[in-house]
């Protein structure tokens, strides 16, 4: 990987991480494009640099993440789920992050969904992603449980679920944001502790690749962010139902027609 590789799957992983476009499928397609998703590091980079990103919200949202122990409970709450679900299914997930068609497909039925979300759950009541019950944090966690097949999108998944738990959008998403935190930090955890356990060491040069690729994701997700809230706030998830079915559209024709994504 060189310096110019880490600074575009950074700013990929701050574009679409909390975008409901999928951010693993952005990243494997990005990889595979540029001729490099086999590696191993690779592989480590593309979660190692979500800490960036997981900064960002805490950087974003800093006042509302210090404020009582109630918050964190209900995060644990929605995070069970996808702890036990990420352990028992831990190799099959691994075996559909090496498939683009995978992707594609969870691109195109994961767009479908959002053009008709706005008018399925429109009838949000709660506009304080703070005040979410505890019920409804663990239904939430289980809708984030979607996201490991890849193409999904944590954020789609989880925002669908605030929405269907009587969350405004705004309050689904700033929950979906909260709930990447401990989500996103125990995926990269255990990424570098599989990493390590094959036998894989970091080097320097290779150091300085992820310190580049989580400062590149931190910047870009912050302003994502911002732009994100303020714009389905205002217009709902239609358009980005519409890019992920181009997007999925275009790879199953590129598959479809012989063409390599370079994963293997």
């Amino acid at each position: 990987m060189t310096t110019l590789q880490a600074v575009i799957l950074g700013i990929v992983e701050g574009l679409t991480e909390f975008l409901p476009i999928s951010s693993t499928g952005h990243m494997i397609i990005a990889s595979s494009l540029m001729g490099i998703a086999s590696d191993n590091f690779v592989k480590l980079f593309t979660i190692a640099i979500q800490l960036g990103t997981i900064l960002s919200v805490v950087v974003l949202y800093f006042k509302r993440f210090f404020r009582t122990i109630d918050f964190y409970l209900k995060l644990v709450v929605a995070f069970i789920p996808a702890a036990i679900f990420g352990v028992l299914l831990s190799d099959k997930i691994d075996a559909l992050l090496e498939s683009p068609q995978t992707v594609a497909i969870s691109l195109l039925i994961g767009g479908i969904v959002l053009l008709f979300i706005d008018r399925i759950f429109n009838k949000g009541e709660e506009d304080n992603a703070d005040k979410v019950k505890y019920p409804s944090a663990f239904v939430i966690g289980l809708f984030q449980c979607l996201a490991m097949i890849p193409g999904v999108s944590r954020s789609a998944a989880t925002i669908i679920g605030g929405m269907q738990q009587k969350l405004t959008r705004k309050a689904a998403a700033e929950f979906s944001f909260f709930l990447a935190v401990p989500t996103m930090f125990a995926a990269t955890a255990k990424k570098l502790l599989d990493f390590y356990k094959e036998g894989h060491t970091i080097t320097p040069e290779e150091g300085k690749l992820l310190a580049i690729g989580n400062l590149v994701g931190f910047v870009v997700a912050i302003i994502a962010i911002k732009s994100f809230i303020s714009f389905v706030t205002k217009h709902g998830f239609k358009a980005f139902g519409i890019y992920r079915i181009i997007v999925g559209a275009v790879i199953l024709a590129l598959l479809w027609s012989g063409h390599s994504l370079h994963i293997i």
